[in-house]
């Protein structure tokens, strides 16, 4: 097994109350991954379930995908900052004006936490894009708003793995991609419409990979996530 490997990978916490999800993250502890908060973790437990999971030594990605107006949004992210995580994201629909508000809400202590800003969500495909009036293809959109994240000074951008590679061209090799849409060979797609295996995603550059259901639905996830890493360590050099 692979630590650097290992804290490549983010395990999401897609689980339905705190006691459920901190039972399985003391499965993890030792290992090198992050975990992901999402809205459903977050709005039934709160601020607390951030707290507990820095007390088993996890680096917490909170995915609440901040967007609104750019004031509302900069003081959430200083909330998230206040909460001492890792990473944090918003909606870079939500325009120039609020990613640079977001930005600069983090200021640029060594500690602050990482700020990504998701693209186009990997359960969209072009039809549905097309509906809410985007006439982009899925991956021109991506790039377009990566770019307009990079400019924001964002660290990266939330990107399905199939648009890694065009995101790296865009803004270069240092701007970091958060891909969700990753699935081991054989494992159900569930509700995602773009996705990649682990091994093909890191081999086309992605940073982070967002794994939810093959590690916390696993017998064994311990062993699922060194499976995956070894998966990830023995994937072509970028």
């Amino acid at each position: 097994m692979s630590v650097d490997a290992e804290r490549t990978i983010i395990v999401a916490l897609d689980f339905a109350d705190g006691r459920e999800a901190l039972a399985f993250a003391d499965q993890l502890r030792g290992t090198g991954c992050a975990v992901k908060v999402g809205k459903e973790l977050f709005t039934r437990e709160g601020p607390a379930i951030c707290r507990a999971l820095h007390e088993r030594g996890l680096r917490v990605f909170l995915d609440l995908k901040f967007h609104d107006i750019p004031n509302t949004v900069a003081a959430a992210c200083r909330a998230a900052a206040d909460l001492g995580v890792w990473m944090v994201n918003v909606h870079a629909s939500g325009g120039r004006e609020m990613l640079e508000a977001a930005r600069a809400a983090l200021g640029d202590g060594p500690a602050r936490p990482l700020l990504v800003a998701v693209t186009v969500l990997t359960s969209l495909d072009a039809v549905q894009l097309n509906e809410v009036g985007v006439a982009a293809s899925p991956a021109a959109q991506v790039v377009r708003l990566a770019q307009l994240a990079a400019a924001a000074g964002l660290d990266g951008v939330v990107c399905s793995p199939q648009e890694i590679v065009l995101v790296k061209a865009a803004c270069g090799a240092g701007f970091l991609t958060v891909t969700p849409g990753v699935r081991p060979a054989g494992s159900a797609q569930d509700d995602q419409q773009r996705i990649a295996t682990p091994a093909a995603a890191r081999a086309a550059g992605g940073d982070y990979l967002v794994i939810g259901r093959p590690i916390t639905r696993a017998a064994e996830p311990r062993l699922a996530l060194g499976a995956i890493a070894a998966e990830i360590a023995a994937a072509p050099a970028v």
